[in-house]
């Protein structure tokens, strides 16, 4: 039988306040230049950070920093992935800018693996558009290249009107492959058919949907293979009122945990065909599939579930699964 193997992306971008001491860390670099802080002991650190690294003290002043220094640490890529924002081999490199006590983590474009040294000169090359942020220095090149590949920004175009950066959005990008084991892979199929398929523990004989290969309690391995009902009840809910990047379902909607029929643990599913505000604990609710024809081995075969009719389930009867 063939092994089911699933491509999965967890992305979504990420809005950080920054505060006063990295607010003016990346208000300097839209404006074309580097700042550390000073440090409880003297020492200027670089990239800033509120607190001393060492004593737990907050830091002090501003200090302003060159854009060259030198390399203490560093690793070839030799291959660049989609989201590497050099398309040729470069190297991550720590960089001890000149006037800073720390280094800073950014690209060399050096060209060639064996251009890279410990030790070795580099310069900031700076884009010619800046927002405020870290990717604002496009990368280090040796020193003297600084003017290969990238276009520097004027100083004289920058506004120094412009407000002080207080939020910076930082991409979160999570790919990894997912195969399924033969607990997961009979339930991937159970949805092909409009089947939900559980496995059950031989010692307390809970019924796991979605299957589990081993009991968490007993520490077994589950064996009956269970088709478990079409309906189930609403054991918890919450309802979903804030908008967010990439909605596709019109808000508010809710969120439900449905212990199905013939289970012992319930899952996350949506609930529709319902106003929200009538969701409830105890609510009957049913299965509504896809289509067989745009049915896929996963939870996408399974549109949401929706009231059925039946009368709410007493509380006692699911209280222990809450």
């Amino acid at each position: 039988m063939e092994q089911l193997r699933a491509h999965h992306v967890s992305e979504y971008p990420y809005h950080r306040s920054v505060g006063a001491v990295l607010g003016g860390f990346f208000s300097g670099l839209r404006d074309g230049r580097i700042e550390g802080v000073r440090g409880d002991g003297g020492a200027v650190i670089v990239p800033p950070t509120e607190y001393d690294p060492g004593s737990g003290r907050s830091t002090g002043e501003a200090v302003r920093v060159s854009d060259a220094g030198s390399v203490t640490t560093w690793c070839w890529v030799s291959h660049p992935l989609p989201h590497h924002l050099l398309d040729r081999p470069f190297a991550f490199a720590l960089v001890k800018l000149d006037g800073a006590d720390t280094a800073l983590l950014h690209y060399v474009d050096a060209g060639s693996i064996e251009a890279m040294s410990t030790g070795m000169r580099v310069r900031a090359v700076w884009r010619s558009e800046r927002h405020g942020s870290i990717t604002d220095i496009a990368a280090f090149v040796p020193e003297g290249e600084a003017g290969s590949g990238f276009v520097p920004r004027n100083t004289a175009e920058v506004d120094d009107a412009e407000v002080a950066v207080s939020q910076i959005v930082t991409p979160i990008r999570l790919e990894y492959e997912v195969t399924a084991g033969h607990a997961q892979a009979a339930f991937l199929r159970g949805l092909l058919e409009g089947k939900f398929l559980g496995r059950r523990c031989p010692t307390c004989s809970k019924v796991y949907l979605p299957p589990r290969g081993a009991c968490p309690t007993d520490g077994v391995p589950t064996t009956d293979l269970v088709e478990c009902g079409q309906a189930g009840v609403v054991t918890t809910f919450c309802v979903v009122n804030v908008p967010f990047r990439g909605q596709a379902i019109e808000l508010p909607y809710v969120c439900a945990q449905i212990l199905v029929d013939g289970a012992d643990i319930p899952f996350l599913a949506l609930i529709q065909e319902c106003p929200a505000s009538e969701v409830r604990m105890g609510m009957r609710v049913e299965a509504v599939w896809q289509e067989p024809e745009r049915r896929v081995p996963s939870l996408e075969s399974l549109r949401y579930f929706r009231p059925s009719g039946e009368p709410d389930a007493p509380y006692d009867s699911f209280k222990a699964h809450l």
